[in-house]
């Protein structure tokens, strides 16, 4: 009873890994993605390997949206193109929808990058204090939610950027929980552009989203 949205834009070097590390049955209902006008394989890809094939205006917030819109599941699973799963997740979904109570609304995994570098553990380690503390993960380490909650709360807004931030919030962190299971993220943005470099500019983008500012002009300097 799960269905699975992936957002793609140009996704064609990740997305096969990522579909295929959800193939194993029965967690799986459906696989959607969600594409935003790809130009390279990506389209090619979904077709071979997805149940549904949706398109939406490029922007993860509508992508997912839209995604969420053509879902059948009662749950719902939002994942990244760039980020797989291991092969043990099916089980602690299933648990963790077993055990589901009216305080614990939606889950979402642990977040870890595809290389073993030092840079990239400080990364790890930064990601799992800020989802402890201030109970705010992003879109790469997934969002696990009912069907019934996730309209409760409204859904995603069609935002170009800080759509997994704006969700999350509606959810509140006490409504939250960390699966143990690791979505595991492609480094290749960290490893281009420097670490540091990345991490400096999401922090800016998140604080600039707490003061006020809009998504639209937030991706200018996203971008």
């Amino acid at each position: 009873m799960l269905s699975i949205v992936i957002p793609t834009y140009n996704s064609a070097m990740s997305l096969k890994k990522t579909i295929a590390s959800l193939v194993p049955p029965p967690y799986a209902r459906e696989i959607i993605v969600v594409d935003g006008g790809s130009s390279d394989a990506t389209l090619k890809i979904a077709q071979e390997l997805a149940d549904r094939i949706v398109t939406a205006p490029k922007g993860r917030g509508a992508q997912l949206k839209a995604g969420a819109e053509a879902a059948s599941g009662d749950w719902l699973l939002f994942l990244h193109s760039d980020t797989h799963l291991p092969d043990h997740w099916g089980a602690e979904v299933a648990s963790f929808i077993a055990g589901q109570s009216s305080d614990v609304r939606a889950g979402y995994f642990t977040f870890a990058l595809d290389e073993e570098h030092e840079k990239a553990k400080r990364l790890e380690k930064i990601v799992s204090w800020r989802c402890r503390l201030l109970g705010l993960p992003y879109g790469d380490q997934g969002l696990l939610i009912s069907r019934d909650h996730y309209d409760q709360v409204g859904g995603f807004s069609d935002i170009p950027l800080m759509e997994d931030v704006d969700m999350v919030r509606r959810i509140g962190k006490k409504h939250l929980k960390q699966l143990s299971v690791k979505a595991v993220t492609s480094a290749v943005k960290y490893q281009k552009e420097g670490y540091l470099r990345r991490m400096m500019r999401n922090a800016t983008c998140l604080t600039l989203y707490f003061l006020g500012l809009s998504p639209q002009r937030i991706l200018k300097i996203y971008e």
